[in-house]
């Protein structure tokens, strides 16, 4: 396998790799992860099963979007592709380090301004993708109203109750969404659409990151919505995103809508206590 995998990063890159070190490092609670090393360079490897290839066909393609936007730090992909029973993903190796305030308001200006990156086709994505390992649906539409509701809430309550989830007011907040965001007219922005504080830091040099996505073109706000769930991120990041892209109005009932994805979608992945949390956020979001 790691044959050739080298070989690939050599076809690539157009220069000779031979990965004469490899160690485990964190892959998440999803794939495997390696640094492997050559004497002069380092590389990321993701290891998943061979049949999972398409998950990182699109993170690739997810991350070179967002790194082609020329605005926040991201990892390059290099490659991707199958070798014997796995599937691999290559990354440029990026050395990480702790940040301060003022990396965390650089990292609000920089996501702020890839926000500014959008689609004349409205919202979705060119391929559906995934957010952790539950499937992601992007089907290209016009309206974000429609696109939310069906694609993202309307398909992970599904999910939910085939696992036998109860979610009683489920149909009432569906019905619901269009005057919930009535009057709201987001624009379709390039989003990195699973940004919470695991997959966003700095490097050794003070430069914002963000990393594993679940790209698509959505409301700029289900970002900043998901970095207030698990925790938030510093006060310093609101103040530079606030700087270059202000919210709207309306935001704090919005976060807890869009909010609800991910804790549905936990239930999906996790079970557990996330159905009574999902329960308890629905019936704040319609009161």
């Amino acid at each position: 396998m790691w044959t050739e995998i080298d070989a690939h990063i050599t076809q690539i890159t157009g220069k000779k790799f031979h990965s004469a070190q490899r160690r485990s490092v964190g892959g998440g609670c999803i794939n495997q992860g390696y640094a492997i090393s050559d004497d002069k360079l380092t590389y990321f490897v993701k290891l998943n099963q061979a049949s999972q290839v398409s998950m990182f066909e699109a993170e690739a393609l997810g991350l070179e979007q967002m790194y082609n936007t020329v605005t926040i730090r991201i990892p390059k992909p290099i490659c991707y592709g199958t070798a014997g029973n796995s599937c691999y993903l290559v990354l440029e190796w990026l050395d990480m380090g702790s940040g301060n305030t003022k990396t965390w308001e650089e990292m609000g200006r920089k996501l702020a301004a890839m926000h500014k990156a959008t689609s004349r086709n409205g919202f979705g994505w060119d391929i559906n993708n995934t957010i952790g390992s539950t499937p992601q649906i992007n089907t290209w539409t016009s309206n974000w109203i429609e696109f939310f509701g069906k694609h993202r809430l309307g398909y992970q309550f599904q999910l939910a109750r085939r696992r036998g989830g109860r979610f009683p007011q489920a149909e009432e907040l569906l019905t619901a969404i269009p005057d919930i965001l009535a009057d709201y007219h987001p624009l379709p922005s390039l989003v990195h659409g699973d940004l919470w504080g695991g997959n966003a830091g700095c490097t050794v040099t003070g430069e914002p990151v963000i990393f594993d996505p679940a790209t698509y073109f959505g409301d700029r706000e289900v970002d900043i919505a998901m970095t207030e769930l698990f925790g938030g991120f510093p006060a310093a990041f609101y103040q530079g995103y606030d700087e270059v892209f202000p919210l709207e109005s309306g935001y704090e009932r919005r976060k807890i809508l869009y909010n609800l994805y991910h804790i549905v979608n936990h239930f999906n992945l996790f079970g557990g206590g996330y159905e009574s949390q999902a329960n308890s956020m629905i019936a704040r979001i319609l009161r």
